[in-house]
């Protein structure tokens, strides 16, 4: 394995390049689970049906990762990517909005590792305040800023109708959350060190529909 792996180039990454990432970590995943020790990068183009060459030039800007006519380590490409990811260290996620995405979310814990778990449900609705959502009880919004600080929670999921989703935000930032990801049809506002990704399942419904005979 070339020496090295680690410093990451200087020059910006692309949002794009980012987002290959985790999809690069889960065949690596069950490539280990499989026992397989070594992958080349024209095997991963062909599973995940990406080109060999954008996946050598997307980990290249992070290191060099692999040895030339042997390929990528899997357990040391794995240890490298969740580091580049900082899934290293454990990342406490919020979700506010207990409705039947926020439940399905909250239950979808289960199939997460550690290093990053929904730890702190809320909603606005006194009667939603109380229930309990795989092992998560649903506080009301006041608590929230406490509970944030307390947890160390940096990224906040918005499952609330589109009307909400900007206040639910404002609360986010107040609560010094560094990310956020947006289930809500609609486009919140946030200073521009916070992260926003929205997730728009009509979008993309629509988008597929163009490809359609």
């Amino acid at each position: 394995m070339d020496g090295g792996g680690g410093a990451m180039k200087t020059q910006k990454i692309s949002e794009a390049v980012v987002r290959r990432l985790p999809i690069y970590l889960r065949f690596l995943n069950e490539l280990s689970m499989k026992n397989i020790m070594t992958v080349s990068s024209q095997d991963l183009g062909q599973k995940l049906d990406l080109n060999p060459a954008q996946i050598r030039k997307d980990l290249a800007y992070f290191g060099e990762f692999g040895k030339k006519g042997i390929g990528y380590d899997v357990a040391y490409l794995i240890e490298k990517i969740r580091q580049i990811l900082k899934l290293d260290r454990h990342i406490q996620v919020a979700l506010v909005g207990a409705g039947n995405l926020g439940r399905a979310l909250c239950n979808y814990n289960t199939y997460l590792r550690n290093d990053m778990k929904i730890v702190a449900v809320f909603d606005a609705l006194p009667d939603k305040e109380g229930e309990t959502i795989n092992n998560l009880i649903v506080q009301p919004m006041q608590e929230m800023k406490m509970t944030l600080t307390k947890l160390g929670v940096r990224i906040g999921i918005i499952t609330v109708p589109a009307v909400e989703a900007q206040n639910v935000a404002n609360q986010f930032v107040e609560c010094g959350i560094e990310a956020i990801l947006n289930f809500a049809p609609v486009i919140i506002k946030v200073p521009p060190e916070i992260r926003v990704h929205h997730a728009d399942f009509t979008t993309d419904l629509q988008s597929l529909a163009y490809y359609l005979d």
